[in-house]
Formats: structure tokens, C-alpha cells, sequence
């Protein structure tokens, strides 16, 4: 079917059960024995990450891994909420991701629907991404800076959104190689870090296939007046809470996105209880 892969460090190891909680909550348990789970980290300890194979088996997925991978080479230009650990998506491998198709997803987000639907038209060279809500071309926002007086031919193509992407495995060493060869290539363009690096690749190699917007729809009702929120139609498949205000922190306005977001972060809490994990500080503590 398709494995799930998350990238973390300690400060999201709940807030990614939190995701995987939803996920699982969103699909029939007998769908799940034949979706694995991959985690990618630099600074996990080994305690969470038992705690963290205890749970995903609880929630019915078919399998866990985990690997250990430095992120010294890899350097975050802006966001203080956002580490180098978000790098590690160029570091899945088809032998560890061990399906015939990765979906990423961050870990800051619940997914509410049947988020495999894009694999159904996906070719074997192409990824699939979701167009940014805030910042939805080349040329516009804070995104790629330089990118369209070096490549005018760029200007108002799409920019996408780095928070879930579709990809087949056998596309993963070709892109992995191609984003470091990019980056070494073209960094001083990279201002939205790996999200950047993304679309660099996807505007040199014309690799992206769209995927519909509800399949990484952000909760902007934290920034906005609820009465003047933008009409977005259509229920979200994925719900994805960017910038650096998120649910889990006691501070966060509690917006309808934010409370439907707690009920799976208690969830996410109870199992890990349940698991027994003497080291699990929850984060909003």
C-alpha cells in the first residue's frame, strides 16, 4: 500500500503521535496492517523511540522503523520554530522506506481523510505536492529569494507546500542527489529551508504533479479574525497548522482547528501513557 514517514527531534516526538493518531483514527484498522511507519531522527532517545513502536502498534499500523541520521550538513537559513531535523526528508531511502511509495508528513498537522488518494494518478517520475496557500507562485513572498532574476522563465509558476508530499521510493535517491547537488549549487536561494530546496528541484526537473488543496489546507484561523477568514471550500483532508504558533503550546489561540487538534493530542498523551514511558514529558508541561 504505502509507508508514512515523519522526521523529528525531542520537541516533536507528541505532537508526531499526534499526526499518526489522526491518521489512524481516519482509516478503517484493517486498512492499517499494510501501512509501515518510518521515523527519521538525530536526537531521539532510544526509551521514546520504543515508547514510540509501542504506540504506532497500538494504533494498528503493520510496521515501525527508525534511524538515527547526523543533520550537521544541513544548515536552517530562517523559522527559530523549525530545526535542522526537517532536512531529513532528503534522507529516506527505498530500502528503509521498504513500500512503493513514501507519503511524508510533518509533524505538525492532522490528517482527517484518506490521504493515499493522490498515489491513484501518480507516475513512477513524479511527486506530488500541494501549491502553497500564503505564498502560491515563484516570485511572490519571501520564497526563493533571487530564484526568478537568475530563471525569469520561473517567475509565476507554483510554489508549493513542503508539508505532506506523495512520492514513489524509486524516485528517492534521484531526488535526494539532485536536492544536494542543488543546494550546493543554488543555496543562497533557500530562504524557506528544505521547503525551498523542494521547489528548486521541482522548477529545475518539472517533476511535480499537483495535488488537490484540501490534502494540505492550513489552519490560518489562528492569524485571522474568524469573521473574516478566507472561504475555503470543502472539508480538509489534511489540516496543517504552519508558522510557529502551534497547538500543542498552551498559548495558542483555541480555534476550532486548535481544539479538534487536542482531542487527538490527548489521545496521542493516553497511549503514550499507556506505554508507560517514564522519560515522556508532554509538551505543553
Amino acid at each position: 500500500m504505502y509507508t508514512v514517514g515523519v522526521c523529528i527531534d525531542e520537541a516533536y516526538f507528541v505532537p508526531a503521535l499526534t499526526t499518526l493518531t489522526s491518521l489512524a483514527d481516519s482509516h478503517p484498522a484493517g486498512d492499517l496492517k499494510s501501512v509501515g511507519v518510518r521515523v527519521l531522527t538525530a536526537d531521539l532517545s532510544r526509551g521514546r523511540a520504543e515508547t514510540m513502536a509501542t504506540v504506532v502498534a497500538r494504533l494498528g499500523f503493520g510496521s515501525f522503523d527508525i534511524a538515527w541520521h547526523p543533520t550537521d550538513r544541513w544548515q536552517v537559513v530562517s523559522c527559530d520554530h523549525i530545526s535542522a531535523t526537517t532536512y531529513l526528508r532528503f534522507a529516506f531511502t527505498a530500502d528503509f522506506v521498504g513500500d512503493d511509495h513514501l507519503i511524508y508528513l510533518d509533524a505538525d498537522l492532522l490528517v482527517l481523510g484518506d490521504v493515499a488518494a493522490p498515489l491513484g494518478s501518480l507516475r513512477p517520475t513524479r511527486v506530488a505536492l500541494v501549491q502553497d496557500e500564503l505564498v502560491a507562485t515563484v516570485g511572490r513572498g519571501g520564497a526563493l529569494p533571487g530564484v526568478v532574476d537568475r530563471w525569469p522563465e520561473f517567475r509565476g509558476l507554483p510554489y508549493f507546500n513542503a508539508g505532506v508530499m506523495w512520492c514513489p521510493t524509486g524516485l528517492l535517491s534521484r531526488l535526494n542527489r539532485s536536492v544536494t547537488r542543488i543546494m550546493a549549487a543554488a543555496g543562497q536561494h533557500i530562504h524557506f529551508n528544505d521547503q525551498d530546496a523542494l521547489n528548486l528541484w521541482a522548477l529545475h526537473e518539472g517533476a511535480v504533479v499537483p495535488a488537490p488543496p484540501a490534502y494540505n489546507r492550513f489552519e490560518l484561523d489562528r492569524f485571522e479574525d474568524g469573521a473574516q477568514s478566507r472561504a475555503r471550500a470543502g472539508t480538509p483532508v489534511v489540516l496543517h497548522f504552519v508558522g510557529p504558533d502551534k497547538p500543542w503550546q498552551p498559548t495558542c489561540p483555541g480555534t476550532d482547528g486548535v481544539r479538534l487538534y487536542r482531542s487527538y493530542l490527548r489521545q496521542a498523551a493516553s497511549l503514550v501513557s499507556r506505554a508507560k514511558d517514564p522519560t515522556a514529558g508532554m509538551p505543553w508541561q
